[in-house]
């Protein structure tokens, strides 16, 4: 018998060949560290590229929409004096207002087409120099009521209806913009990001809007024509920018390098096949497709939330006996903590690959927020529950937005996001007129927040009725993707 032991043959063996010492030959654990290297260097790649993307689309994107979101709801302050000056009614007021989104609805889908033609450099800078020159032109509705003979309340309504014609395209051609930049795991966060913009419009934009109503007289203008001329003049100086900053695609990306833009370029096409290989729908497909409108329903009812509410909220804020200016400060409250909730929220869904579930609990906190606020006459409780209601409203709107780009590529995902926001957003015209409707019917804006309140309810019940296949969010043949948060 031998009595030294194994030597270091046989040692080899043991440690090697498992019998005794873990059961992997040493090709195998070679490989193994290998492709933990390749997976680290994989994960580092993925990491930098995304960061540098991210640094350099989305703080621009969130001013872009910040304007362009300020330019569309601006017109709720403006209603505070305004309103008496042109001799408008609140049912006036509420169509006005609204009428921008029958012209949005109209135009939306070939808008989107032509950005996907032309590419969004050009597209989105034609659309922002056309609602710069419309937004301030809403100054000027006296004088061209006298020049045409229209009258105050026409001009009002023809100027918002054009408005609604130059923005049309411009939220879902940045929505389809951000499918072209971002794979799937990361468009929750990525997408909560720059619609952050829409709440903060309105918390940075309220005190400074009171603030402009102020400066009656200057210029022999009103306070409501400040508004739209200083508001506007952004959007015209962004129009430019976005022409020689923006980047159509990936590929023409020269600011990556090399390695960077081949892995984006690579990831984002092995997704596109991977959903083509389930859902490979064509453009007049999409158009008639029963879950793209199932899902514009939704987003009718979440639009009612939001513009229902909003185009409102400054006249609901100033009947508590404020002025213009602490209006402004207190209706920037349930917008502020909104932001705060939708970009939290939207890294949480993100982190755990959850989109469903997110989006009907959000719904379901909007309709409480909403329906809550009548339940009290006590102002700190009314802006308590506006802001519950806000922190549903705009939770709901980055993860809501990850269930259609998750099946839709290509044209079809320009053409799909399209029909849905602009469906959706009749909702802009019907929730904001309704509101003024009830409101000079019954002298209260109860009725109309209840309504509103319940069209969230059933886009709840009809998320909750749809399927969505997490798998195709995943990272095609690749190690799970980066988790933040």
């Amino acid at each position: 018998m031998n009595k030294r032991g194994p030597g270091p043959s046989s040692l080899t063996v043991l440690c090697y060949n498992g019998r005794a010492g873990g059961g992997k030959t040493k090709n195998q654990i070679e490989s193994a560290t290998l492709n933990r290297d390749e997976g680290a260097t994989m994960q580092n790649l993925e990491a930098r590229t995304i960061g540098k993307v991210s640094r350099r689309l989305i703080p621009f994107l969130i001013i872009c929409y910040f304007v362009a979101y300020l330019d569309r709801v601006n017109v709720g302050f403006a209603a505070l004096t305004m309103n008496k000056a042109l001799g408008l009614t609140a049912t006036m007021f509420g169509f006005g207002s609204g009428v921008f989104f029958l012209t949005y609805f109209i135009f939306e889908v070939p808008s989107n087409l032509f950005l996907d033609r032309f590419g969004a450099r050009k597209w989105i800078a034609r659309i922002m120099i056309s609602w710069g020159i419309l937004s301030g032109l809403m100054a000027a509705i006296p004088g061209l009521a006298r020049a045409t003979g229209l009258g105050d309340e026409t001009t009002f309504y023809v100027i918002r209806a054009l408005l609604g014609v130059a923005e049309a395209g411009f939220f879902p051609g940045i929505i389809f913009y951000l499918t072209l930049w971002f794979p799937s795991v990361y468009r929750g966060r990525i997408i909560g990001s720059f619609m952050a913009a829409i709440p903060l419009s309105s918390a940075i934009g309220s005190p400074i809007s009171g603030l402009i109503l102020g400066m009656n007289g200057v210029g022999g203008l009103d306070g409501w024509q400040w508004l739209f001329i200083i508001e506007a003049a952004p959007a015209i100086v962004l129009a430019f920018v976005t022409y020689f900053y923006l980047t159509d695609r990936p590929s023409d990306a020269h600011w990556l390098e090399p390695d960077e833009r081949a892995w984006l370029t690579d990831r984002l096409a092995a997704e596109r096949r991977q959903r083509e290989a389930v859902h490979n729908l064509t453009l007049w497909e999409v158009m008639y497709n029963p879950r793209v409108w199932a899902l514009a329903v939704v987003y009718f009812g979440l639009v009612a939330c939001n513009y229902g509410v909003g185009f409102w909220l400054p006249q609901i804020i100033k009947a508590f006996g404020l002025s213009n200016a602490m209006t402004g400060w207190v209706t920037a409250i349930p917008y502020a903590v909104g932001a705060a909730f939708m970009v939290w929220y939207g890294y949480r869904s993100d982190s755990r690959g959850e989109r469903k579930i997110h989006t009907a609990v959000a719904l379901a906190i909007a309709a409480a927020g909403i329906a809550g606020s009548t339940l009290t006459g006590n102002p700190t409780l009314t802006v308590i529950a506006f802001a519950i209601g806000a922190c549903g409203v705009f939770g709901t709107l980055p993860v809501f937005w990850t269930l259609p780009t998750a099946v839709l590529s290509g044209t079809a995902a320009a053409a799909g996001i399209a029909v849905i926001n602009s469906i959706g957003n009749l909702a802009g015209f019907a929730g904001p007129y309704a509101m003024g409707w009830i409101k000079d019917t019954t002298g209260s804006f109860t009725g109309g927040l209840l309504l509103v309140a319940a069209l969230a309810v059933v886009a709840m019940v009809i998320v909750l009725l749809l399927g969505h296949d997490h798998a195709l969010e995943k990272a095609p043949g690749a190690a799970p993707a980066l988790k933040e948060g």
